[in-house]
């Protein structure tokens, strides 16, 4: 590939915007969830697996469940992912408290519990 493709390439992806929305970890055998509205998704899930992988997570009931379970038992998810309008009024801020609350209040209605 040559430096001015590169280039080009690079700079389209620092341009992109990150991917707000709401995610979730689910821990499998117990189905316990840790939902989570980031504005930046992708980069909030592999936090959170780097976190857990070094045994350092803010949560210590996922971290516990995480090394006596390991890896395997938990499903990452990015359960809603928020579109952001050229309208400069958009309060994407809003969108994502609002779309956490739906996801708390189908997390109880389905007998689930949360980290």
């Amino acid at each position: 590939m040559d430096k001015t493709r590169q280039a080009a390439l690079k700079a389209a992806y620092r341009q992109q915007a990150p991917a707000l929305g709401i995610i979730a970890l689910r821990h499998l055998p117990s189905g316990r969830t840790l939902l989570e509205r980031s504005r930046n998704a992708p980069g909030a899930l592999n936090r959170h697996r780097f976190e857990l992988a070094l045994g350092k997570h803010r949560n210590a009931r996922l971290q516990a469940d995480w090394r006596r379970d390991g890896e395997g038992a938990f499903r990452f998810e990015l359960l809603d992912a928020v579109t952001v309008p050229d309208d400069p009024a958009f309060d994407a801020d809003a969108e994502l408290d609002a779309l956490l609350a739906l996801h708390q209040e189908q997390l109880l209605e389905q007998g689930q519990t949360r980290y």
